[in-house]
């Protein structure tokens, strides 16, 4: 851009030429000119600025013409039916981010090589929207959902973004799709965040073009046992979900796809989810999707709630840090994150000190563990014979939070 001060340079030296002209005059004095001429420089330093987020302030809305049916509230599975609106952002390296819109739900429109359809440069998160019995609509945590997608863009070189702002626009795309928020114990509005490059080449490279979008969903229990039925899972040394130096520790779409055969593999063999192993030692991560938690009596003769570190070969879980920041209140258990083998659970299973093993995450909150097949022998867990007192203690302490049932909570987020 020309600024005004350059621009009334050029007049100036083409009047010695045409002094005649009239239209070559300003009518400003030289003060006058540079003081705009600072004040554009601001207004295009300021432009840029907000290129590099997008924000809540430039938001439109278009609502639908044709409202979706809704589901029976009483019938709903994970992830399969969605609401009326979503939301989308353009990302281009050349202009920043555009102004964020919310829409009727529809079919993206992609280029074929889209690098996120080849190199799976794409990422995305997940978090609920509660109700609660008062009929408020609130979130739970949604500011740790936000910092871990700008980590996990940072880690597929895909564009940062103010979490702030996404959150506000979240916030109003709620609002709008309120009626999607279902009532029943154990159901929730699952959102879904996502950003996929759309880089049109088939070069791998990091993509000058990306698509942020929302959409949600209302949905039930997520393992189709029911809402607190424990699960067997499947540890097989050979298979491996993440490795140190890898991108476990962040949530893409690449760590996820590949899962999908191995977890078939259990499922032939009697089990619903996969206990992922790794290293030598045989080093537990986590479970499926989920962070993994166990209750150990120590020599002490005390509860010790143990939780496996970040290391980054582990998702960090918005449950799990909750679980981390809620314990340590509790003067009757005591907290450990340390690696755990399946030498130390045999171990612990003969000794009698392993008392509860669950999985941890957004979509189940808490899910009971009672059998692992391991290496062809299928090693029992007294979870369940444990009341079980711990996991069940996290889970209504938590879904009490999440459900509105303890108000004017830190971790509660209104929506409306």
């Amino acid at each position: 851009m020309v600024s005004l001060l350059a621009a009334t340079r050029i007049f100036t030296n083409l009047k010695k030429y045409f002094p005649n002209c009239r239209h070559f005059s300003s009518g400003l004095t030289l003060k006058q000119i540079q003081k705009e001429d600072e004040k554009t420089t601001d207004d295009d330093e300021k432009e840029v600025e907000r290129a590099d987020t997008f924000h809540y302030s430039d938001l439109t809305i278009t609502k639908t013409l044709n409202p979706r049916c809704k589901p029976d509230p009483n019938n709903l599975p994970f992830g399969k039916n969605f609401s009326d609106h979503m939301l989308t952002v353009d990302w281009s390296s050349d202009h920043g981010w555009s102004a964020p819109t919310i829409h009727p739900f529809s079919s993206l429109s992609l280029h074929p090589a889209s690098s996120a359809l080849h190199y799976a440069v794409e990422l995305f998160d997940g978090l609920k929207a509660y109700r609660c019995p008062d009929r408020r609509i609130i979130l739970f945590r949604p500011m740790a959902n936000m910092e871990r997608m700008i980590n996990s863009a940072r880690r597929a070189c895909l564009p940062e973004f103010d979490g702030a702002e996404l959150l506000k626009c979240i916030t109003e795309l709620v609002q709008l799709d309120k009626s999607w928020v279902p009532g029943s114990e154990f159901s929730s509005l699952y959102i879904r965040p996502t950003v996929i490059g759309t880089e049109p080449s088939l070069g791998l490279q990091i993509p000058h073009f990306a698509k942020l979008f929302v959409i949600t969903c209302p949905v039930g229990p997520y393992f189709s046992t029911g809402a607190f039925d424990p699960v067997r899972l499947l540890a097989d040394p050979q298979f491996v979900r993440a490795f140190k130096g890898g991108s476990g520790d962040a949530k893409l779409g690449a760590n996820y796809g590949p899962t999908l055969a191995i977890q078939k593999i259990a499922e032939q063999q009697g089990c619903q989810q996969v206990l992922w192993l790794v290293g030598k030692e045989e080093y537990l991560t986590e479970v499926g999707s989920m962070n993994l938690a166990m209750v150990w009596l120590n020599e002490e003769g005390v509860n010790e709630l143990v939780t496996l570190p970040l290391d980054g070969v582990i998702l960090p879980g918005v449950t799990r840090q909750s679980v981390l920041d809620m314990v340590p209140q509790w003067p009757d258990i005591q907290l450990k994150e340390t690696r755990v083998s399946m030498g130390d659970i045999l171990m612990g299973l003969n000794n009698g000190r392993l008392l509860e093993m669950f999985g941890l995450g957004t979509a189940c909150v808490i899910c009971p563990i009672n059998e692992i097949l391991y290496k062809g022998s299928l090693i029992h867990i007294p979870t369940m014979e444990n009341g079980p007192v711990i996991a069940k203690r996290i889970m209504e302490n938590l879904t009490d939070i999440q459900y509105g049932k303890i108000e004017n909570h830190p971790w509660q987020y209104l929506v409306c």
